[in-house]
């Protein structure tokens, strides 16, 4: 671990070639707010939606996230993903309430990457007087590559000032935050123009959340696709591609930013870029191409990718303490056949419970957990790992659901959605009274 000191530069390809990075902060003897913007080439706010904070806890892109890192408050970055516009990300800090920065007592800004922390950097209130906010440190781009700069630099006006200083106009005090609203109030309109086909999947969508009382409720949406060799007929039949774009309808409904991202696994795993509105008519064959199908199915290896992904300060391990996000992770995880990783499985399965992520899984094929009463009445299942690890025990909550279909088709828009908002209701509540869920 490298300490960094004010000023100081360190180029990341080395720790996280791949953009993906998390800063932690840890502090003691203040209570602050902290806040990201992703600036342009003239130093300011390259969008309103970069600025990630308290009430906007992700960048459009998903490049920036508010999370956790190691049990401290901090961001989760892809910095593979912001736009060019975006030439520099600064981490701040601002008080919450009355005080000055000269009462910290000590502080610490953490750079990890995949291999854990790689970069530290300490500060407390003798570096600082009257001042009520502080840029702790920067991610720029200098060569085409990725660097991080250790700042320290105070501000007097709090969050206000530092606004300010990157380039929009605020009040004096920061606005409370507005009562929440479903995510698709504008949404539907971007759709009519980007993906009309998908219109009345978005609405259906939205019918079966309501239903259970999630229609303001907002999450990132996975996909994990089963590319071994037996899934071929469904992939050639488009069956894949149209079980995708009902997916990514529900993701719209529940984000946002109109995208959902994308595994695939069989003997290995892959993760594609994310599927939206303006890549979604022709995505799976695309993707098959570039992946081709194989031999092997390996669920606990999908899950452990997908989990260090989107909480990579486990690095898909062992997780002993509840993690918390603001935004909770819906997987939709399809496959066809069994697991040649069963013991993986379950132990991923049980370290995934103490994190906001949530598993529903749809085996095609037949088994016991299915609505059509042919299917169901078959007393050799093509599932009994699935069906058991449903109820699997030593999980803090209860992280994941099943169901099985003959073909992704098998039934309608409206009873799909609602098949899929069978039991995650209950985990969001579950999730929620365990502190997964911010």
């Amino acid at each position: 671990m490298k300490p960094l000191s004010r000023g100081e530069r360190l180029p990341l390809a080395q720790y996280a070639p791949d953009g993906a990075v998390q800063a932690g902060l840890a502090l003691q003897g203040l209570s602050l707010d902290f806040a990201c913007f992703g600036l342009d080439a003239g130093g300011k706010l390259a969008d309103d939606r970069y600025m990630t904070f308290f009430n906007q806890p992700e960048s459009p892109c998903g490049g920036v996230r508010a999370g956790t890192v190691g049990g401290d408050t901090g961001f989760l970055f892809q910095l593979g993903r912001l736009p060019a516009s975006v030439e520099r990300v600064t981490i701040t800090a601002s008080i919450d309430g009355g005080g000055t920065m000269s009462q910290l007592q000590s502080g610490a800004l953490r750079l990890v990457g995949a291999q854990g922390e790689f970069a530290r950097f300490d500060f407390s209130g003798r570096d600082f007087a009257a001042e009520q906010a502080v840029m702790l440190g920067e991610f720029y781009r200098k060569d085409g590559q990725w660097r991080f700069m250790a700042v320290g630099q105070g501000f007097n006006g709090g969050l206000a000032a530092l606004v300010k200083h990157f380039g929009a106009d605020v009040a004096d005090t920061p606005p409370a935050p507005p009562p929440p609203k479903p995510p698709a109030i504008n949404l539907e309109k971007r759709v009519e123009q980007a993906a009309p086909q998908l219109v009345s999947l978005v609405k259906s969508a939205g019918v079966s959340l309501a239903k259970v009382g999630l229609d303001g409720h907002r999450a990132r949406v996975c996909l994990v696709l089963d590319i071994s060799g037996s899934m071929s007929t469904l992939y050639k039949k488009g069956l894949v591609q149209r079980f995708a774009e009902r997916i990514l309808a529900l993701g719209c409904r529940f984000d946002d930013d109109g995208e959902i991202d994308v595994f695939l696994f069989g003997r290995n795993v892959h993760r594609g870029e994310p599927m939206g509105l303006g890549n979604f008519a022709n995505y799976v064959r695309e993707i098959i191409e570039r992946h081709p199908l194989e031999g092997d199915t390996r669920y606990g290896a999908a899950m452990e990718a997908v989990r260090r992904h989107y909480f990579p300060d486990a690095r898909g391990g062992e997780r002993r303490a509840p993690a918390r996000a603001a935004l909770p992770v819906y997987v939709m995880f399809v496959t066809d056949g069994g697991t040649s990783d069963k013991p993986l499985t379950e132990r991923q399965l049980r370290w995934a419970s103490r994190e906001p992520i949530f598993w529903q899984f749809m085996g095609i094929g037949k088994g016991k957990k299915s609505k059509s009463k042919r299917l169901a009445n078959f007393a050799d299942s093509d599932f009994p790992f699935l069906e058991k690890l449903d109820e699997l025990d030593g999980r803090l909550i209860d992280n994941a659901g099943f169901f099985s279909v003959q073909t992704p088709d098998e039934h309608a828009d409206p009873a799909l959605y609602d098949l899929l908002m069978d039991e995650y209701p209950d985990w969001v509540r579950q999730a929620k009274g365990q502190g997964l869920i911010s």
